[in-house]
């Protein structure tokens, strides 16, 4: 049984960190050279996805924005797309009257405040229409390489808490939590490795704990026989 194979909860700081880098060390050999998901070719396209990525498989998401970019091949082009069509365009993608206008709304506000340039910073990224902090976190690590933070989504509230990481259910408190723990240079590979862990190994209903190497220092309640 899997309980036989658990290494002991550990007591000390010292037993926690050594827990930690195990589970890091595991993360890094399954998933070497992860990357982002999400297609595309500078910081505006991976913006405009990840808006499209909501409540929406990454999936779904590549498949519908070459062609979106396609018929829509610069911001100004979708600043000024008609929003019915732009909707109609995205529809397959879910919420798609909400999403059409945060791109547009994304569009309007990069070319007027920030010269057709998308931010660079945190605090400014927040004030760009369908852009929190997680889809902030996911333009700044893999548009420009800049590790302000951790991506929490589904997929990482799920297994955060499951690897008792953090206690917390709220995005911005569990983010805050793993902030502390996990060093800043792998802030950015580590979103994206447990976003995969999340998709495959550690998914939400039936994970598969016996193919799992992080299991033994798994304590959660929900783990597969």
């Amino acid at each position: 049984m899997l309980s036989s194979l658990m290494n002991p909860r550990p007591k000390t700081a010292v037993q926690r960190q050594a827990r930690l880098d195990r589970i890091l060390a595991h993360l890094d050999a399954l998933y070497p050279n992860v990357e982002c998901a999400l297609t595309h070719r500078n910081a505006w396209e991976l913006l405009v996805a990840t808006i499209l990525s909501a409540q929406c498989t990454d999936v779904r998401v590549n498949l519908v924005t070459p062609g979106l970019f396609k018929k829509y091949p610069t911001m100004r082009d979708l600043a000024h797309a008609n929003l019915e069509e732009l909707g109609q365009d995205i529809r397959s993608t879910g919420f798609y009257n909400n999403k059409a206008k945060n791109i547009q709304g994304a569009a309007r506000t990069i070319l007027q405040d920030f010269g057709g340039e998308v931010p660079r910073t945190m605090e400014e990224l927040l004030t760009v229409p369908g852009a929190a902090r997680k889809t902030a976190n996911v333009v700044l690590g893999s548009g420009f390489g800049i590790a302000s933070g951790v991506v929490v989504d589904t997929h990482m509230v799920r297994l955060a808490n499951r690897l008792d990481l953090t206690k917390e259910s709220d995005p911005v408190k569990i983010e805050r939590d793993l902030v502390k723990l996990i060093p800043q240079s792998r802030w950015i590979d580590f979103s994206h490795q447990m976003i995969h862990h999340g998709r495959g190994l550690c998914a939400a209903r039936k994970p598969r704990c016996g193919e799992c190497p992080i299991s033994p220092d798994c304590y959660a309640g929900d783990k597969a026989e």
